[in-house]
C-alpha cells in the first residue's frame, strides 16, 4: 500500500491490509507521522503527539501478529483520542488552562485501555472545545504560526473543507484527523452532539452510543447524565468494529449497565429491506432552521434509503423543542455542579465562551433541575411510544454547513440549528453520516434509534453507505 491508499482507507480496510500482509503496523503509523508534518500546521488536529510511543507500540504488535497472536480486529492500526479522555502518555489538559495538571494521572480510562489492549496504537491527543463546551477563544487558540500567535498555548482546528471555517466541536480534532487522513478513526464525546456536530461538519461518521453502553471514567466529565463516548470513523461498519471494543459495564462508572455482549458488525449487511424509518420534517427542514442546500441533500439521502430499501414514514417527533432545550439547561446546571469550586479560583484561566455557558449552570435552581427530568422521563416514553410504529428516526444532523471563523455573531441562531440534542436528553443511539455537499462543504444525515438498539442504527448506516460514496470523499486539504 502506497501513502496515499493508506490514508483513504478505513479501519477494518486496514485491518485487513494488515492480515495480508501488504502493510505493516510501522508503515502505517509511519504514514500517519508523515502526512501530520504535513497538514497538522492547517488543521490544528493534533494537541499533542506520541510518535515515540507509537512507534514502539506498532513494533511491538508487528512481532506479536508474526507470532501468531493478533488481539482484535484492530490489531496494529492507528487511532486519535479527544483531549478529555486519559491516556498513559498524559497530560490530559481538555484543552483548558484551569485544569489541574494532575487530573488523569491514574493513565488509561477504560475506554482508552480496552482500545489498546485489543492493539490499537494511540497517535495522540486531539483538540478540542474547552472542557468539551463552547466555540473556540482566539484569546487562547493560535490562528497561524505568526510569532505574535506563538505564546497562544492551543492550536486552533480548521475544517479540512475549508481552513477558514470551524470544524464543530467538541470533539473537533478527532473528526479533523479523520477527514483529512491524518488516522483512520478515533475518539471523541457527545453531551448535546459533540461526535455528530463535527462529523457532519468534516463529512466523516460518527456514532452516539446509548448512554450507559460505553462508561465515562475515565474523561472529564461536562454533564455527567449526558455525557457519551462514542467513535468516529470513515464509515458506519467501523464504528460497528470499534464499538466493539468499547462497549460494556465498569465498576468505575455506575450509570453502566451490564448487558450480555454484542457483536455490533454481526449484522451489517442486512440492508434496509422493510425497515421502517420515520421522517422528522417538521421540526427540522421545515421548521425554517435548514438551508436550502442541506434540505436538498436530505431529500438525496431519503431517496438513497427509499431505494435500497426502506419505508419512509413523516412522523411527528412529540417535545423536540422541550427536549433540545432542556439538554443545554440540564447539562450547563451539571457542568456548573463539577467547575464551580474551579470557576472561583481560576476564572481568567477559562475561555470566555466557556465560563459564560458553565456559569449559566447557577441560574437552574433545583426546582428547574427537578423539572428537567421530569421532561426528560416524559419524553422517553413518548418517544418509546413513537418507536412502536417505526424502527429508526431520519433527520439532517444540523440544518446548515459548517460556520466560517468570524462569521456567525449570533450564537443561539446556530444552536438552534442542531439537530442533535434531543437525543442527549434522551440517551438514545444516533449516528451522524456524510450526505453529500451543500455550498461546497459537507452536509450530514442522521439516523436514530430506540435505546440499545445501536446494532440496528450502525446496520442502516452501513446499508445507506452501500449505496452511497460520501463517506469516501476527500476534502481540498489533501
Amino acid at each position: 500500500m502506497n501513502a496515499d491508499d493508506i490514508r483513504r482507507s478505513s479501519v477494518l480496510e486496514l485491518a485487513a491490509a494488515l492480515e495480508q500482509g501488504a502493510v505493516s503496523s510501522v508503515e502505517l503509523v509511519r504514514t500517519y507521522q508523515q502526512a501530520a508534518d504535513r497538514v497538522d500546521p492547517r488543521t490544528g488536529t493534533y494537541l499533542r503527539r506520541f510518535d515515540e510511543t507509537a512507534l514502539a507500540a506498532a513494533e511491538q504488535l508487528d512481532a506479536e501478529r508474526a507470532a501468531g497472536r493478533v488481539r482484535s480486529a484492530v490489531h496494529g492500526v492507528p487511532l486519535g483520542v479527544k483531549d478529555i479522555l486519559a491516556t498513559d502518555e498524559g497530560p490530559t489538559t481538555a484543552q483548558s488552562l484551569a485544569l489541574d495538571a494532575s487530573w488523569g494521572a491514574a493513565g488509561d480510562g477504560p475506554v482508552v485501555a480496552r482500545l489498546r489492549a485489543a492493539g490499537a496504537i494511540v497517535l495522540g491527543k486531539t483538540t478540542t472545545m474547552e472542557f468539551a463546551i463552547g466555540f473556540p477563544d482566539l484569546r487562547l487558540h493560535r490562528l497561524d504560526d505568526s510569532p505574535q500567535e506563538a505564546a497562544k498555548p492551543f492550536p486552533l482546528p480548521r475544517n479540512p473543507w475549508s481552513l477558514e471555517h470551524w470544524p464543530g466541536g467538541s470533539s473537533s480534532g478527532t473528526a479533523t484527523g479523520v477527514a483529512a487522513g491524518l488516522f483512520p478513526a478515533g475518539l471523541g464525546t457527545d453531551t448535546a452532539g459533540s461526535i455528530r456536530l463535527p462529523a457532519g461538519y468534516c463529512g466523516v461518521t460518527g456514532h452516539k452510543p446509548t448512554f450507559g453502553l460505553v462508561p465515562k471514567n475515565g474523561c472529564v466529565p461536562l454533564g455527567f447524565s449526558y455525557d457519551h463516548i462514542g467513535p468516529l470513523a470513515r464509515s458506519a461498519a467501523d464504528c460497528a468494529a470499534l464499538l466493539n471494543l468499547i462497549a460494556g459495564a465498569d465498576p468505575g462508572d455506575d450509570t453502566t449497565v451490564s448487558r450480555p455482549a454484542e457483536d455490533f458488525t454481526a449484522g451489517l449487511d442486512r440492508g434496509l429491506a422493510g425497515l421502517r424509518i420515520g421522517v422528522a420534517r417538521s421540526v427540522t427542514v421545515d421548521a425554517g432552521s435548514a438551508s436550502p442546500g442541506v434540505a436538498a441533500c436530505f431529500e438525496a439521502a431519503l431517496d438513497a434509503l427509499r431505494a435500497a430499501g426502506a419505508v419512509l414514514v413523516p412522523v411527528e417527533f412529540p417535545l423536540w423543542d422541550e427536549l433540545a432545550e432542556s439538554c443545554f439547561s440540564g447539562l450547563f446546571a451539571e457542568a456548573f455542579a463539577w467547575h464551580r469550586d474551579l470557576l472561583a479560583r481560576r476564572w481568567d484561566d477559562y475561555g470566555v465562551d466557556t465560563r459564560r455557558g458553565i456559569a449559566q449552570g447557577a441560574l437552574i435552581s433545583g426546582g428547574d433541575y427537578v423539572q428537567i427530568q421530569r421532561l426528560r422521563s416524559l419524553g422517553r416514553r413518548r418517544v418509546a411510544e413513537l418507536f412502536g410504529s417505526v424502527d429508526l428516526i431520519a433527520t439532517p444532523t444540523t440544518g446548515t454547513t459548517a460556520v466560517r471563523y468570524g462569521g456567525d455573531p449570533d450564537r443561539s441562531a446556530r444552536l438552534r440549528t442542531l439537530y442533535t440534542p434531543p437525543y442527549n436528553s434522551l440517551g438514545l443511539p444516533a449516528i451522524a453520516l456524510p450526505m453529500g455537499l451543500a455550498e461546497s462543504l459537507p452536509a450530514s444525515l442522521q439516523l436514530a434509534g430506540p435505546a440499545f438498539a445501536d446494532a440496528l442504527v450502525l446496520r442502516a448506516g452501513a446499508a445507506f453507505q452501500q449505496v452511497t460514496d460520501w463517506h469516501r470523499a476527500t476534502p481540498p486539504v489533501w
